[in-house]
């Protein structure tokens, strides 16, 4: 029996990356790429049921790509998302596994690691790259959750957002450390201020760090 296509989008806002990957994916056997986007909004309306993989960088222009694998699961709930992207550090690649991504490479991977994460998401594995993932691992089992969560009126996004903050970072480095746009950083610090009843930053802050976060 012949194997089935994988039909793979690749989602990068650089064309020259998106180009050649798609003509490196499209030279597979057994690989198909059947659409191509360089922002959300183009992810957003060209990824549907037809698609099985999507590829995907992290930065999007002023768009996140962790924002856009959230919506594209979460419409597309059998869709198998593998990002591809030059950030490293834990955060991120915690962030897109969170979000929804069932795989995480970087841009330094050889083909022959682009082609075996492609066919693991699609059979429906989860895989690393081998350069993140001895320290995804270790920080995705570092015991993070507590008995007791502060501020249970927050999500999950608007409680780290509000760590973060605690710390003393600016809504730029909030949002590189999340890798969300600038915007959404904005909206998410106000919704905290509105929930938590503080009129700026700084009460938030002093009510954050009161309740433990923004530790190192």
């Amino acid at each position: 029996m012949a194997e089935q296509t994988i039909r793979v989008a690749v989602v990068d806002d650089h064309p020259v990356f998106r180009l050649g990957m798609a003509g490196l994916l499209g030279s597979l056997d057994g690989i198909e790429v059947v659409a191509q986007a360089e922002d959300a909004t183009q992810a957003r309306a060209r990824v549907d049921e037809s698609v099985d993989v999507v590829l995907m960088d992290l930065h999007l222009g002023d768009d996140s790509g962790i924002e856009t694998t959230r919506d594209l699961v979460r419409a597309l709930p059998g869709l198998a998302v593998l990002v591809i992207t030059m950030d490293e550090d834990d955060e991120s690649v915690v962030a897109a596994m969170r979000a929804g991504a069932r795989g995480y490479l970087l841009k330094s991977a050889s083909p022959a690691e682009v082609e075996r994460g492609i066919r693991a998401v699609a059979n429906g594995e989860a895989i690393l790259g081998p350069q993140v993932a001895s320290r995804a691992m270790a920080t995705l089992t570092s015991g993070r959750t507590a008995v007791r969560v502060p501020f249970p009126e927050l999500s999950d996004r608007e409680r780290e957002v509000l760590d973060l903050l605690a710390r003393g970072y600016d809504n730029a480095t909030i949002a590189r450390r999340m890798v969300l746009s600038p915007k959404t950083v904005r909206n998410h610090v106000s919704n905290v201020l509105t929930k938590l009843g503080v009129p700026d930053r700084a009460q938030a802050m002093i009510r954050a760090r009161d309740e433990g976060l923004g530790g190192d």
